[in-house]
């Protein structure tokens, strides 16, 4: 009897060892996999980042991938962009000063239906960014505009205006001579708003403002071509 109770008990004992063991290989796996995890974040997090703070208030750190969020969400216009969308105003508008013009005055059919899908594209283009304009609280005081008017007047920082007197020209053509100036003109008018949006896509900071280059930059370059064949 002492010897089924000896062996008995040393049978038990080895069985709560065994079992003692195994949580403890168990538990040590799981913090080995849990400081892994934290290592893995920690390096995933990156460097921190001191952003600094509103005024009268503390800096704050953040993670990398914190700064570049919070840099991404941030598309506050900036002078650029209330300085791309004053000018592309002007910028259109003269355009359609020119389109104006082709109905009664070119030959081409072709150079009429351009003229007609130019002018269709620029004026909503015209009330959007006004509208933009609007939202952001864009006044005069801001800069970056011209005088309303279409003329030629005070447009020499935008690429690709047609001078005032380039207009009377082109006002005073007729037939062929009007299809002629009007695609030259066009042209150096629509490679001028190409270069004025990507200019901004360089420097402005609005999402929205991105989106209307993006579109002036894919819409007119398509027309360059076409009109590069028409000429």
């Amino acid at each position: 009897m002492i010897r089924r109770t000896t062996t008995t008990t040393r049978a038990v004992r080895l069985a709560v060892a065994a079992v003692t063991a195994a949580l403890a290989l168990a538990l040590t796996g799981c913090e080995s996999e849990g400081g892994a995890k934290a290592d893995d974040k920690g390096k995933e997090a990156g460097p921190s980042v001191i952003a600094p703070g509103k005024p009268g208030e503390a800096a704050e750190k953040l993670t990398a991938e914190e700064a570049a969020k919070a840099k991404k969400e941030d598309d506050s216009p900036n002078s650029a962009d209330f300085a791309y969308v004053s000018m592309m105003i002007e910028h259109h508008r003269q355009a359609l000063v020119m389109t104006d013009l082709a109905p009664d005055r070119a030959k081409s059919s072709k150079v009429k239906r351009l003229a007609e899908r130019i002018a269709a594209g620029q004026q909503p283009e015209i009330e959007a960014m006004k509208g933009w304009q609007k939202t952001n609280g864009w006044t005069k005081d801001q800069g970056g505009g011209a005088p309303e008017h279409a003329g030629g007047h005070g447009h020499d920082a935008m690429p690709g205006m047609a001078t005032e007197r380039q207009l009377d020209q082109l006002r005073a053509a007729r037939g062929a001579d009007f299809d002629k100036l009007f695609l030259k003109l066009m042209i150096t008018h629509h490679s001028g708003a190409v270069s004025m949006a990507t200019d901004v896509l360089a420097k402005g900071n609005n999402l929205r403002v991105e989106e209307m280059a993006d579109d002036v930059i894919s819409q007119q370059s398509a027309e360059i071509r076409r009109m590069e064949q028409l000429g």
